[in-house]
């Protein structure tokens, strides 16, 4: 019969207690832990992932009151909750069996045992601690969700050739356990596809944890993703599970990589080499389950080159990479965001009756939108909620005339074909930097997949 996978601490003074219980429950569980004293339990607690406690009642020569084991079990309760304890004498008295479990103990065990009966509590146990355990995961995790999580996501817009090339890819590596890279500006929605990627794979009925990497300081990073022990710090007043343990059967969205200082590159590294976590101020390794996406706007292949990313962690996060393009790059798709987003703050702002009269849609349609999606998004609820009339006009989106490079205005071309303007940038670009590409792309606004394909348009 296979061994269950769980951790029994036994704690009695009399040794052939200890060697019967032991000879017994190893047959049984992968880890039976003995110890003929219970002065040790913290350093026990905070070194081994214990599952149930057998806990003798007495251990002073003479003494069978139960005093010390009752004494015993308020400190473990105190300290560890949810831990499932066990006591074990041999003075059966219904009285303290009673008190006992009022107190937190879980059942109460009489000496001698008959065997069958000592493995069925045991059993038992294992199985609340398991219920516990997955119970206070899941209050954690509906907490972190519940702060951090938008769960007014829907479908992925966009009919453009470029990002039908974009949802192939997600097609093809959502059924897959692959980490993946999501590339993309500033609002391009980086964060909308790792959701895509979660609904359509295998974890979908998981949680999907999001956390930005840019708003966490380098003292909150372990404890936030990794989790940390009461006490481990000066505000750690309980035991609290990190984002990778939150994420369990579900998928962690790392967004902002690029943010994360090149001194904690190596911890995140070595936990996605060994799929352990260890919360801090504890040394028990945990493992984690989950699916992990990661996303930034940076230039990490040119950062590594600069010794700024770690290489061997840009091989581990980015098996596959996706690559958003930006809004000016698929202006087909505008349309369809301005009814999406006109939709949407009609019905939250009661202004069912509202249209976008014909110059302004022309307007947002010729904008180059330098802040993507989002930009879209807010110009959008502003529009809706500075229109008076029937009608949404130009004035009420307050946007300039459309510039196509920060600092540069459409009056300085003759000719307003963006295409025609873009090649010219481009081959500006490309001459200014000698044809170093890197710096064409980061001058651009673009990264250097980018730049290639525009190169490869325009042949150049």
């Amino acid at each position: 019969m296979a061994k269950s996978d769980a951790t029994i601490l036994i704690i009695d003074d009399d040794e052939d207690i200890l060697l019967s219980a032991r000879l017994l429950l190893k047959k049984h569980y992968s880890n039976v832990i003995t110890r003929n004293n219970p002065k040790g339990i913290n350093e026990l607690l905070s070194s081994e992932s214990i599952d149930v406690i057998i806990l003798d009642m007495n251990y002073r020569i003479g003494f069978n009151d139960g005093k010390e084991g009752m004494y015993w079990l308020k400190h473990i309760v105190s300290i560890k909750p949810e831990m499932v304890v066990i006591l074990m004498t041999a003075y059966g008295q219904v009285e303290l069996a009673v008190d006992s479990i009022k107190k937190g103990a879980f059942d109460f065990i009489l000496k001698p045992w008959s065997n069958e009966k000592f493995l069925a509590t045991i059993q038992a146990g294992l199985q609340l601690s398991k219920t516990k355990h997955k119970v206070k995961i899941l209050e954690s995790s509906k907490e972190a969700l519940e702060r951090t999580i938008d769960q007014k996501f829907g479908p992925v817009i966009g009919k453009s050739g470029a990002m039908k090339k974009v949802m192939d890819v997600v097609d093809k590596v959502s059924v897959t356990d692959a980490n993946i890279l999501i590339l993309g500006e500033n609002g391009t929605g980086k964060q909308h596809i790792a959701r895509e990627i979660h609904r359509r794979s295998k974890f979908k009925s998981g949680p999907f944890v999001h956390v930005d990497l840019g708003a966490l300081s380098e003292s909150l990073f372990e404890s936030e993703l990794f989790g940390h022990k009461k006490g481990a710090f000066t505000d750690a007043h309980e035991d609290k599970p990190g984002r990778f343990e939150l994420a369990e059967d579900g998928t962690l969205f790392l967004d902002e990589i690029g943010n994360l200082p090149y001194g904690l590159q190596s911890k995140l590294l070595t936990v996605l080499q060994d799929r352990k976590v260890s919360r801090l101020g504890e040394g028990i390794e945990r493992p984690f389950n989950a699916r992990l996406l990661f996303a930034t706007n940076a230039p990490l292949n040119e950062w590594v080159d600069e010794g700024k990313f770690r290489q061997d962690l840009m091989f581990r996060i980015n098996t596959v990479e996706i690559e958003i393009p930006p809004i000016r790059e698929r202006p087909e798709d505008i349309k369809e965001f301005v009814n999406h987003f006109l939709n949407t703050y009609k019905l939250k702002y009661h202004k069912s009756h509202l249209t976008i009269d014909k110059e302004a849609l022309e307007l947002l349609e010729l904008h180059l939108w330098p802040g993507n999606v989002r930009e879209i998004q807010h110009t959008l609820e502003r529009g809706v909620i500075m229109s008076d009339g029937q009608d949404i006009k130009t004035e009420d989106f307050n946007l300039s005339t459309a510039s196509v490079q920060s600092g540069s205005k459409v009056e300085e071309f003759d000719n307003l074909n963006l295409q025609d303007i873009e090649k010219i940038l481009v081959e500006k670009a490309v001459e200014k930097h000698q044809g170093n590409i890197s710096k064409a792309a980061k001058e651009l606004g673009l990264t250097r997949a980018a730049l290639y394909r525009r190169l490869e348009k325009f042949n150049l």
